[in-house]
């Protein structure tokens, strides 16, 4: 398994598994798919305008498949936090090098460079192919120049895996509500380090991570409760309160 180190925000190192070849060429194979049923929706509208000699309409439905086809990738994966149908379908998503969202000028480099990456001259994919399998962070050409990779948005391990038990009681009071401040990827990420903490026994990252957290929701740690018990006690309020919300 191929994973890829990034530094976040909070200072603290998290792996995360690289997309494979396989999965990336499963993902644009699902989005073809997509685009064939398209066409074939678009020669049927073609043929009944050109039948109909109404020909604006015909030249109308060429141009409107080209203009979804050109833009696809980049209008879904802005759209789509960094993902088409078919990525999310394989659950794997494109990432900054960096470990922070792709700005819009990254997911620009890599819709440009795909005219290099997939395009006809340049053998339909062959270019993107030979990179992903030859480069360290499986990247293609876009991808190289815009310094962004794809990973695999399923978490290694789930929240019935880690060390402590998030099924809470009813009558459960959480102790910090501003947990709110705080978002889904927080909380993973809060939870890949307790993970590691579990499998490595470094009590480096459990401090570096209860410190900017503290920072963050702005609170304290109450008296008689250590930085590992701080950031359990974060992830079982924000599951209580954002449980609540949802319902």
């Amino acid at each position: 398994m191929e994973t890829i180190k990034i530094s976040t925000a909070q200072n603290v190192d998290i792996e995360y598994e690289i997309a494979g070849l396989g999965e990336r060429i499963a993902a644009r194979l699902i989005d073809l798919a997509g685009f064939t049923v398209l066409y074939i929706l678009m020669i049927i509208l073609g043929m009944v305008s050109a039948i109909s000699k109404f020909m604006a309409g015909f030249y109308g439905v060429l141009i409107v498949f080209f203009v979804i086809f050109a833009f696809y990738d980049l209008v879904c994966e802005l759209t789509m936090n960094g993902q088409t149908f078919g990525k999310k379908i394989m659950k794997i998503k494109v990432i900054s090098l960096d470990g922070a969202q792709p700005t819009f000028g990254q997911y620009i480099f890599r819709w440009i460079f795909r005219i290099i990456d997939f395009g006809l001259p340049f053998g339909w994919g062959a270019v993107a192919l030979i990179s992903v399998a030859v480069t360290k962070n499986h990247q293609r050409l876009g991808d190289l120049l815009a310094k962004t990779t794809l990973i695999k948005t399923k978490p290694r391990t789930s929240y019935t895996n880690v060390s402590f038990n998030v099924t809470l009681p009813e009558d459960y009071k959480p102790t910090f509500n501003e947990v709110l401040h705080l978002n889904d990827r927080d909380i993973e990420l809060i939870h890949e380090v307790i993970t590691g903490f579990n499998q490595t026994g470094n009590p480096e990252l459990i401090y570096a991570m209860a410190a900017k957290t503290k920072e963050h929701i702005v609170v304290s740690i109450p008296a008689g409760m250590n930085e590992l018990q701080f950031l359990e006690t974060i992830i079982k309020d924000y599951y209580f309160l954002t449980s609540k919300i949802s319902v």
